[in-house]
């Protein structure tokens, strides 16, 4: 039931590669969502030395031999991105909810990175428990932009949509219902997959047809598709599952 995807294995791994390239590209760290203060000495350098490691850890997820010690890897690197350039935020401005999002989308990743290095049911257990602690931060933050923004929380190529405001609360929503879902083993299987699949459709959806436009729509699409990715592989490890079955709470599996 533990064992991973490969193709999600693969897809993790390219776009973790994809994500070093644009470091190296464009000598910085990935915008927002791997925010270092310009007053950290020698942030450039850093910036390339991440950038490298993503791609060698990316590289490293490709092959058998080298799969192993990769994921154990990247999950540390994964953890300090989190620890480090996420949980500040909300500490200085707990109710912001943008910054709880970007704890919950780091953490999403991080989660895919743990079942990659999990050995067992208490590292599936840790991962399976990251995504459910991530998804309400996810689902909130979207319903909060939904609120504020409108219409406007769309892409322009999606406010043809009835009602673009609703589809957003409504993803928020899904999260949540999904966390609950995983939390209560109410159809696990089924919450999971559904969830990788809506954050999939909204990588291509709402930052695809943007990506001729440079950095900015380059690394939210990488960023957003490996959150997809993910939660794809914490999916995976309810393999096995039929997809209406019940299954135990999270904090029993």
């Amino acid at each position: 039931m533990y064992a991973t995807s490969r193709l999600a294995r693969w897809f993790f791994a390219a776009a973790f590669v994809a994500l070093g390239i644009t470091g190296i590209v464009n000598g910085d760290f990935a915008l927002v969502w791997q925010h270092v203060p310009a007053h950290v000495p020698g942030r450039t350098t850093l910036a390339y030395v991440c950038a490298a490691i993503e791609i060698a850890l990316g590289l490293g997820l490709l092959f058998e031999r080298t799969r192993r010690p990769a994921s154990r890897i990247l999950l540390a690197y994964l953890m300090l991105w989190l620890v480090l350039l996420q949980v500040p935020h909300p500490v200085r401005a707990p109710a912001d909810a943008s910054s709880w999002g970007s704890i919950g989308e780091i953490a999403i990743m991080t989660a895919g990175a743990w079942c990659l290095a999990a050995t067992g049911a208490d590292g599936v257990r840790g991962a399976r428990w990251l995504l459910v602690v991530a998804l309400p931060m996810i689902g909130v933050e979207v319903i909060v932009d939904a609120h504020k923004f409108g219409a406007h929380v769309m892409q322009p190529w999606l406010q043809w949509l009835p009602w673009p405001a609703a589809w957003a609360a409504a993803a928020g929503i899904a999260s949540i219902a999904a966390c609950l879902a995983l939390l209560f083993g109410v159809w696990p299987r089924l919450a999971a997959a559904m969830e990788a699949a809506m954050l999939g459709l909204i990588t291509v959806a709402y930052w695809g047809p943007d990506l001729s436009t440079g950095r900015t729509a380059t690394t939210a699409f990488i960023i957003s598709a490996l959150i997809a990715i993910g939660a794809w592989l914490v999916a995976g490890t309810y393999r096995g599952l039929p997809w209406f079955a019940t299954w135990r709470p999270v904090w029993k599996t």
